[in-house]
Order: structure tokens, then C-alpha cells, then sequence
């Protein structure tokens, strides 16, 4: 009897970043041909870990549909997928004046790429936010308009394997037939990845060492002030497990008490906490090192996102 031969699918990842979603879609076979996105320094890692994909250093507004379908083979599923910069629709962005109208718009460019290629799978991902702005909703009547099956859903990275805790909007469509959400590979916290799985098998570096055998491994150097916080710190505490000399002024007035998501330490047996830009400075999150008096090396916060243990980022002359 012979074997059925699985359909090739082939996928477009838009604001590609360093490739964080396409090594995701090639974990899951899928052959990514082209990467888009406006930040030259992501083209090398981009270029360096994904092997045989297109890098187009380019502007989403100033590409039209026709040069992505030129891109797909004809005897192949063609997906489009993209997670458009999410600042403007996170909770940080709440507490700022309005969100850039600039970044909203790129929600609607991927609408438009999506009218003017017509692929038959999209996807993104975005923060939970999203889903009560507008431009969520135009991008859902873009999709349901043009006849595509449409399932979303907020979920937790941690039940999917990342050694991190992430909420975040996932969209799936399809032009060939109704989709449904996968259900999680590691449902609750008793088969959650920890900090432990991740990365305790690092070498010790030190706050402002790098490792000899891993420049991504290297641990920014801390103030005095930041060494005697982080020695004053417990896995999983505060600031307000410290003397009061070490608490920050802003702290000790009664509008920053209640602001105790800085300053801490991770924990051996818990996922990570969420990653953010800024995730490898103390100061940011609780984003210390659960052990080490330091915080998380650059490689360890790829390695909380998901990227392979020896993600490229620069080339030797760089």
C-alpha cells in the first residue's frame, strides 16, 4: 500500500526579528523561504540560522503582495505569518499616552498582504491585549471576509514547553478547512519547564564576565549599589526583602510600594518569568539569576524564548 505524501508548506514570516517564529514553524516542518523586517542587525542571525531562507531588508508599508507570492513555490501551501511589534497594545502601553499610531498600522499592512496574496494559512501572535483593539477586530473581519476558518485563543507558552511564562494571543487560519488551537504538550504547572531544565547546565560567569567558549553567555556588570541588592535578594522575592538602605527611592514613596515586580531573583524550579527587551538588567524584572549574584546572560534569555541552545547573532568579524 503506498504511503500518503504530506502537502509541502512553505511560509513568509513578517517582522521576522532574529527569527524567533520562523525556528518555531521549521520545528514543526515547515520550510521557510523569506524572512521581512526594517532592523538591519537581525539580518545576519536571521540569514546565519535559517539556512536557505531570503532575509528581505525591507519596510512591510513598501512591499506588495505580488513580490511575497513570487516567493512561494506554485505546488505548495503558502502560509503567511507575523507578529507585528506588540508595544502598542501591551499592558506598559496603558500606562503611557496613546500607542504609536505607526506601530497599530502594521496590523493592517499584514491585512493588506493578506487580501493581496491570498495564502492558505495565516497566523500571528501578539499580547492579550490585542484582542480588544480595533485594529485585532479589522484583521478578524479582513480574514472572515476573504472566507478563511479563523480559531484564537490567549495562551501560556509554559503549557507548550518554554521554560517561560507568556500569555499571548495566537491566531491560526486557513482558506483549506476548519483549524482548531493544538492542545498543550505540557498542561499545568506539574510538567512546566523550569529555570533548572533551561539553564542549569551553564557555566558560572560572573556579573560582567562573558564565558570563553560562548560570547552570547555574558552577564552585564552590576553597580556596587546592584551587587549588594541582588546578594540581598531570595529566589522568588522582592525588594522588600531588603534592608531599607538598599530599597530605591521611588520605592519607599507610598505610590512605588506596591510596585514589586523589579528587582527580583528567578527560582531553580519555576518557568521563567515573562521576557522582555530589557530582560538581561536586574533593575528590569525579576529577572536575577536564581544562584549567581548577577543577572540573566544574553544565552540564557534565548534560550527562555525558545531559540536553539546555539543561536548565532553576529558574525566573527562583527
Amino acid at each position: 500500500m503506498a504511503r500518503s505524501v504530506l502537502p509541502c508548506i512553505e511560509g513568509i514570516d513578517l517582522f521576522c526579528g532574529a527569527g524567533g517564529l520562523s525556528h518555531g514553524l521549521r520545528s514543526a516542518k515547515v520550510d521557510i523561504v523569506a524572512g521581512l523586517d526594517l532592523d538591519a542587525a537581525c539580518q545576519y542571525p536571521y540569514e546565519a540560522n535559517h539556512p536557505g531562507a531570503k532575509f528581505l531588508l525591507r519596510d512591510v508599508t513598501t512591499v506588495a503582495g505580488d513580490e511575497l507570492a513570487a516567493l512561494w513555490s506554485d505546488d505548495c501551501i503558502r502560509l503567511l505569518a507575523g507578529c507585528a511589534p506588540c508595544q502598542p497594545f501591551s499592558s506598559y502601553a496603558n500606562t503611557r499616552v496613546a500607542a504609536d499610531n505607526a506601530k497599530w498600522g502594521l496590523l493592517f499592512q499584514f491585512s493588506r498582504l493578506v487580501r493581496e496574496t491570498m495564502p492558505h494559512l495565516v497566523t500571528m501572535e501578539n499580547v492579550p491585549g490585542l484582542q480588544n483593539k480595533e485594529p485585532f477586530k479589522d484583521f478578524l473581519a479582513t480574514l472572515e471576509g476573504l472566507g478563511y476558518h479563523v480559531k484564537y485563543q490567549v495562551l501560556n507558552a509554559a503549557d507548550y514547553g518554554a521554560p517561560q511564562q507568556r500569555r499571548r494571543l495566537v491566531l491560526l487560519a486557513s482558506r483549506l478547512g476548519p483549524v482548531d488551537i493544538p492542545k498543550p504538550t505540557h498542561p499545568g504547572a506539574e510538567h512546566w519547564m523550569t529555570v533548572r531544565d533551561a539553564v542549569g547546565t551553564l557555566p558560572k560567569v560572573a556579573d560582567g564576565e562573558i564565558c570563553e567558549s560562548d560570547p552570547l553567555h555574558r552577564a552585564p556588570a552590576l553597580s556596587e549599589l546592584n551587587k549588594a541588592r541582588v546578594r540581598a535578594s531570595k529566589p522568588g522575592g522582592t525588594w522588600r526583602d531588603w534592608p531599607l538602605e538598599l530599597v530605591a527611592d521611588c520605592h519607599r514613596k507610598e505610590s512605588g510600594k506596591h510596585s514589586a515586580g523589579v528587582y527580583g531573583r528567578m527560582v531553580w524550579d519555576r518557568p521563567a518569568p515573562t521576557m522582555t527587551t530589557l530582560c538581561n538588567g536586574f533593575g528590569n524584572g525579576r529577572f536575577g539569576h536564581p544562584e549567581q549574584d548577577r543577572a540573566i546572560t544574553l544565552r540564557e534569555a534565548a534560550i527562555f524564548q525558545s531559540f536553539p541552545p546555539r543561536l548565532q547573532v553576529r558574525g566573527a568579524g562583527a
